[in-house]
Order: structure tokens, then sequence, then C-alpha cells
């Protein structure tokens, strides 16, 4: 079975996939791989170079993210030009990584997905997994975790879709609102229902 972790910013999304690792549950991260697929070397970093020109790659031949950053955040046609080139690659990539587990015999496989609810990527997985935590938390947890205002909290939360409508797409939620152990507990219950 191959389950799909999302969450929301200071939700705990982290937290409870260093859980499911623990059990040797394989975890695989989108935002890992997104930094892969432009690594010196990779189809995806010439893709970019190609559309966005010479000035957003450094001498050592690594993506200059903030050059490309000042680019994507002006243009609004240009980030998504961008997300064209990198998200089939993830995707991509997150499939085949996650059938090679699948063919060394591990019967449950974690992709760590951000975006999975906004971008729709439900066709990637079994079932999906939320990491919640009620706003008022994750606004204290950003504060605590960030150093963040609490206008720059809210900030953070509103750029985001609320947690509580992210819930409505769960097949499975996680409440990590309590302690770490009562967390703990709510991830080896979905795993034992899932290996079951």
């Amino acid at each position: 079975m191959i389950l799909g972790l999302t969450g929301g910013i200071a939700s705990g999304k982290s937290t409870v996939g260093n859980m499911m690792k623990e059990y040797g549950i394989p975890v695989i991260d989108a935002d890992e791989i997104s930094r892969a697929v432009v690594a010196p070397g990779e189809e995806t970093l010439e893709q970019i170079k190609t559309h966005f020109g010479q000035r957003v790659i450094h001498s050592d031949g690594t993506l200059n993210r903030e050059e490309l950053g000042t680019i994507v955040f002006s243009r609004p046609e240009e980030r998504e030009t961008l997300n064209e080139l990198i998200h089939p690659a993830v995707r991509k990539r997150m499939q085949d990584m996650a059938e090679a587990k699948k063919q060394a015999g591990y019967q449950l496989i974690v992709l760590d997905i951000p975006l999975l609810v906004e971008n729709s990527l439900f066709y990637l997985v079994d079932e999906t997994v939320v990491v919640y935590a009620p706003r008022e938390i994750q606004r204290k947890r950003l504060m605590a975790r960030n150093g963040y205002s609490e206008e720059e909290a809210d900030q953070r939360l509103a750029a985001q879709m609320p947690i509580d409508e992210k819930r409505s797409y769960a097949d499975h939620i996680i409440d990590n609102s309590g302690s770490l152990a009562e967390t703990k507990s709510q991830v080896e219950q979905l795993i034992r229902a899932c290996l079951d």
C-alpha cells in the first residue's frame, strides 16, 4: 500500500514521517526529490537553464535559487513554467522509487507530499494521511519554531489551504495536537491497520 502523507505548516508532518521511518517504513520525500531533480547533470536543470538562461546557474553548475526565485515570484507565468518543468520529474522519480521499494518487498510505502491535496495528486497514492493540528497550535508552533510574530505566522497560515479543509480529503487523520507519545500511538495504529 502507498500512503500519501500531508498536512499543514507546523502541523507535525515531518515528525510523523520520522516516526514512520523508525518503524522501518520507507518515506519518500517530495521536497528532497524536488532538490535532487535540479542537481547538476539532471535533465530538469538543463531544461531550466534553456528556458531561464545562464543567469539562474551558479559558476559551479548548481541552480541559483535566489535568482530563479526573483524571476518566478515577480512573474506568475514564469512560476507556472517552472512548475511544469519540475513537477512531472518529481512525480516520476517518486513513482519509480515507490515501485523499487515494492519490488524490494515493502508492503507499506509513504510518499511525503506537502501539496498532495492542493495539486490533486491522489492518483499517486492508495490512501491519504493528513497530520492535523488546530490552527491555533500551528500558529503557536510557527512562532516558537521560526521566531515569527503573530502577524507573520498568520500570513504563512493564510497562504495555505486551511488544515480543517484539508482534513476532509483524508482517509486517515493523525491528530498531532497532543503529546509525542499520543502521536506515536496513532502512527503505530495506522501502520498496523495498513499492514493487516
